[in-house]
């Protein structure tokens, strides 16, 4: 399976000039997802029958001209993407992981799981080189070494369009975890703990920075449910809705 997608200014608006993909995948660009004010293409990628099964690939390029915005949405969990950018291109990348239906008892059972999100700045130089892998151990498996979490995230702002959205998801985890983390003082100044220590978070999130004068910032998150997994995507990416014309995962 394969598809190509092309982003252009048209009429001073971002148009996408090119739409192609073959069977069973195939690209959806509504019109009327975005407000009308907003200059921003929405593209969901789909495929027909069953899903995706192991042995399946899908190779997708999609090209975003300059002052374009474009928004791509995919089913599959398993990628390995390249993404090149421009020193003021400005991106977003949300890729997650669930451990399958595990309110029916599927938790991370398959033997291997990998996941690849190169960014390279400019042409060729390297910006962000990230892969996932989960594979089933010898003496413990994938179950067992994630306890009971059930989704891992990775969130990857770049650009100067999302500086703001940078600092603040970078402040409001530093707060989060804090308060998560480190129980209040006794009066005498000692952390009270229980018997048994502190209780695992629900949702688990860190921060870092990379690039070239901090241009990028990697949020990692692990939680033991997908709603609050949805929440924190809600919470945190819907300042673009003045950059898309519609709030990322917004409840409909």
């Amino acid at each position: 399976m394969e598809g190509i997608v092309v982003v252009e200014k048209v009429g001073g608006k971002s148009k996408a000039t090119r739409c192609f993909s073959k069977y069973p995948l195939k690209f959806i660009v509504p019109s009327k997802v975005a407000s009308s004010k907003t200059d921003a293409v929405w593209i969901y990628s789909i495929s027909y029958g069953g899903g995706i099964v192991s042995g399946d690939c899908i190779s997708c390029k999609v090209s975003v001209g300059e002052s374009c915005t474009a928004v791509l949405t995919t089913q599959a969990s398993t990628k390995k993407q390249i993404f090149r950018v421009a020193s003021d291109s400005s991106l977003v990348i949300v890729d997650w992981l669930t451990s399958g239906r595990h309110e029916s008892g599927e938790k991370w059972d398959f033997e291997l799981y990998k996941s690849t999100n190169n960014i390279f700045l400019d042409g060729n130089e390297p910006l962000f080189l990230d892969s996932v892998l989960l594979e089933q151990g010898s003496s413990t498996s994938i179950a067992d070494r994630m306890q009971d979490y059930q989704v891992i995230a990775m969130v990857i702002l770049v650009g100067p369009k999302l500086k703001h959205v940078q600092n603040q998801v970078q402040e409001d985890v530093k707060k989060m975890m804090t308060k998560r983390f480190y129980a209040p003082a006794s009066p005498c100044g000692t952390k009270i703990e229980s018997e048994y220590g502190l209780p695992k978070p629900a949702l688990i999130a860190s921060c870092s920075v990379f690039g070239p004068k901090d241009l990028g910032v990697v949020v990692r998150i692990s939680a033991v449910t997908t709603e609050s997994v949805y929440e924190f995507l809600r919470h945190h990416l819907a300042s673009m809705e003045s950059l898309l014309g519609a709030s990322p995962y917004c409840r409909t």
